[in-house]
């Protein structure tokens, strides 16, 4: 799963696909081609900062940043195109436009969410996240977060067979960085065949990620070492699809894996 995040202010992907102070379509499409071509099966677009801190936008605003751009790259890419939003008229809007996806950070919890995925027959990821993006860091706490995690998502789970959302039309997402520590996270990546045992493909998303920086001492740019390693475990562990900003490289450093896990023959 390719990153593109059509937000001026991201971590580590902000502004870059901006023109001054507009969006530019014909470069995010250019990012999008070349993911698509370097080997990402999906493209997770955002319209909405969630780091650390970050600001609300409006409803508005962030249907105006992503559904021109769903458009663009379902009229000319064979690729599937994720939605990365809480917001319940975007997830509809996006479905109409040819989204293939839904992930979402606050796994249907806000009001009209659980509602506009089912009449939307989309595929939804389901994520953890202690708190909301402007408090999460402030002090996450938990007794057993693998457990803790594990009994959430499966609460998720629940709620949207409840609904009428379908099993096999979800996913699920530990949430790295979204209210957990250093140590957090680290558990959680030990944990993950216990994630896995919900039987439904499990997301990760640890690239570039703020626990590199706490770990290495390394910068943003200066991650990608890190994340292809993280990309590894975690696909050791159990991971489904890897979300990342740097395809290629996630790509090749996964096939090395797949490929000695599967013993290739000279």
């Amino acid at each position: 799963m390719g990153v593109i995040n059509t937000t001026p202010d991201s971590f580590s992907d902000g502004g870059t696909l901006y023109r001054g102070a507009q969006l530019d379509l014909d470069l995010a499409l250019d990012r999008a081609r070349s993911m698509a071509a370097a080997g990402a099966a999906i493209l997770d677009i955002g319209g909405e900062s969630t780091r650390p801190g970050a600001a609300r936008v409006s409803r508005q605003e962030e249907m105006d940043r992503v559904l021109p751009l769903v458009e663009h790259i379902a009229a000319q890419l064979d690729v599937v195109i994720s939605v990365d939003t809480s917001n319940p008229e975007l997830m509809t809007a996006a479905a109409a436009a040819g989204a293939g996806l839904v992930n979402d950070v606050r796994a249907l919890e806000r009001d009209g969410a659980m509602q506009a995925v089912a009449a939307s027959g989309l595929p939804v990821c389901l994520m953890h996240m202690q708190g909301e993006p402007g408090t999460m860091q402030d002090a996450p706490a938990y007794g057993d977060v693998v457990g803790e995690v594990r009994d959430y998502l499966a609460g998720r789970l629940a709620a949207c067979a409840a609904a009428g959302i379908v099993a096999e039309r979800t996913l699920i997402d530990p949430g790295f960085g979204f209210g957990k520590t250093l140590a957090h996270n680290m558990q959680l990546l030990r944990g993950l065949p216990q994630l896995a045992e919900l039987g439904r493909p499990v997301l990760v998303g640890l690239s570039r990620k703020s626990l590199i920086g706490k770990l290495l001492g390394r910068d943003v740019p200066d991650r990608l070492p890190a994340s292809l390693a993280l990309a590894v475990m975690a696909a050791e562990r159990g991971a489904a699809i890897i979300r990342t900003h740097d395809v290629a490289a996630t790509c090749d450093a996964v096939a090395m894996w797949t490929a000695l896990d599967r013993q290739v023959e000279p």
